[in-house]
């Protein structure tokens, strides 16, 4: 710990900047972390479970199954099916899914893509000191005592390669955690999407159903 203190205070300036995105990019990655697990449903026994209610014709108890579990599927499935209740035609379904998925999907991927970009931030953040820190030391050697030169370029350099790895693993931090909350992403609008064509098939075979009994 003392040795990582050392040598942020040996990096310079250039090492706040750096810090900063590093904060933002740890709240970013535990933000979404939190809300994308809140946000993970199993899709096949959601569908499991809605299958006999909606087929039966029980739409009413389908609803209060979504309502149990919040996520971003189970409202938009049961803004549909709000609308099977009234009586909607398919099209009326379908529509609702879809406005409701208009308000739900953007919450899924909201901040995620910023990651990428802290990580390359925090990476030309790294170059940038790193660039800083080698014009201090050669031209803070110009014209001093020659017993100091070696004193005084060493301190330079270590400043720039003090920035250059606090920029790069404060990048590379950023750009992998991008490309895992990015997969776990994918996998809920997947699911998303699986479910909610499921349960306007289901809606329909239901009233299939009713309609052949009559």
């Amino acid at each position: 710990m003392h040795t990582l203190i050392e040598g942020f205070k040996e990096g310079g300036w250039g090492m706040y900047p750096i810090l900063l995105l590093l904060g933002i990019i740890v709240w970013t990655l535990i933000d979404r972390s939190l809300y994308l697990a809140k946000s993970k449903v199993d899709t096949e026994k959601l569908m499991g479970l809605l299958k006999s209610q909606i087929v039966s014709g029980n739409i009413r108890g389908a609803i209060s199954t979504c309502e149990q579990t919040p996520a971003a599927v189970t409202k938009i499935i049961a803004a549909g099916l709000r609308r099977a209740e009234q009586g909607g035609s398919e099209h009326e379904i379908q529509q609702g899914m879809d406005e409701e998925a208009l308000r739900e999907l953007p919450k899924v991927e909201k901040r995620t893509g910023y990651l990428a970009m802290l990580g390359n931030l925090a990476t030309l953040a790294g170059l940038l000191g790193t660039i800083t820190g080698l014009i201090k030391s050669f031209a803070s050697v110009a014209g001093v005592d020659p017993s100091m030169k070696a004193t005084m370029l060493s301190k330079g350099i270590s400043e720039a390669m003090n920035c250059t790895a606090f920029g790069l693993g404060s990048g590379i931090l950023g750009l992998a955690a991008f490309a895992v909350l990015n997969g776990k992403t994918q996998v809920i609008l997947d699911g998303i999407n699986q479910a909610t064509v499921e349960a306007l098939n289901l809606v329909i075979a239901g009233r299939g159903q009713a309609g052949g009994h009559r």
